[in-house]
């Protein structure tokens, strides 16, 4: 059997914040290994959990992982952009880890890193979609600025997307070293941001995310939570916003009192963020925020 040295993000936090109360109905919107849900189905004998990943390879492991639990989980190779297709019900816990996991990033065939050479992938599945390296040949100097500049959040976009266009890069290395070339010293600092640009691209991440915050709280029970993890500001900024909206009560415009009480509580009121002690060990949680909304 695969193994690998998994340590979930905020766990602690995240089983102090969603702990699930006997006989709760679970969902893992991005199951990944199964860390967090090992320890959410560990809470108690009785609870159920539905695990979802868009990776075929780590929903495998996933199952490795969880099979002690046997029958209390089913697994959908699914992106949870396309849950609606699925009609899974409701649930006491939704929870979403954001996050690529150390496989994507240590797997140079997966094309995510920076820090290793391997083909420009970068797809979540690898069955579907097309390449980092096709989204950068088949988007125009334009679009692709546009991707630079809102998924990167780099100043620079257009001359990026210059130079990208014009080399065409195909494998992580010649990226890596175009951006170099580019970009002189601060290219330590940009890789990370270009690197993520594409791979929000290619993979929809911010509408997936959409899908989940438009579509995950009307998929609670009463009491029920809704916890996600994410990693950059982009995805934190709108869960904050959502969480933040779905939360505040209606004002009558004319006698300034509530008209409407708002249907979900904040259960976090700022982002939860990982300790110190986190972070030495596993320097990769440190961007990490979760926040949870909870149904009234």
């Amino acid at each position: 059997m695969e193994t690998f040295d998994h340590t979930p993000v905020l766990l602690s936090e995240v089983l102090e914040l969603l702990y699930p109360e006997p006989g709760a109905r679970i969902l893992d919107c991005t199951v990944g290994l199964g860390g967090h849900s090992k320890a959410l189905l560990e809470c108690n004998s009785d609870s159920t959990l539905v695990a979802l990943d868009a990776d075929q390879q780590n929903l495998n492991r996933a199952k490795n992982h969880l099979e002690p639990f046997g029958d209390r989980v089913d697994f959908f190779h699914k992106n949870f952009i396309d849950v609606t297709e699925q009609q899974l019900g409701t649930f006491d816990i939704i929870f979403a880890d954001l996050g690529i996991s150390s496989v994507h990033l240590d797997d140079p065939q997966k094309g995510f890193s920076f820090r290793n050479d391997g083909p420009l992938d970068m797809r979540l599945d690898q069955s579907s979609g097309i390449t980092a390296a096709e989204h950068i040949s088949q988007s125009s100097e334009e679009d692709l600025a546009n991707t630079f500049y809102h998924f990167g959040e780099i100043r620079q976009s257009r001359k990026l997307a210059t130079a990208v266009k014009q080399a065409l890069p195909k494998t992580t290395l010649e990226l890596s070293t175009l951006c170099e070339d580019l970009f002189g010293f601060r290219a330590k600092n940009i890789l990370p941001q270009v690197f993520q640009a594409l791979r929000i691209a290619v993979n929809a991440e911010l509408d997936a995310l959409q899908v989940l915050l438009q579509i995950g709280p009307t998929m609670l029970n009463t009491g029920g939570k809704l916890g996600i993890i994410s990693f950059h500001s982009l995805e934190d900024r709108m869960v904050k916003q959502t969480f933040r909206s779905l939360s505040t009560p209606e004002i009558d415009d004319t006698t300034g009192q509530v008209s409407k009480e708002a249907p979900f509580t904040l259960v976090t009121k700022k982002a939860v963020k990982p300790t110190e002690e986190e972070v030495e060990v596993n320097p990769r949680s440190r961007s990490a925020r979760l926040r949870v909304l909870q149904r009234i």
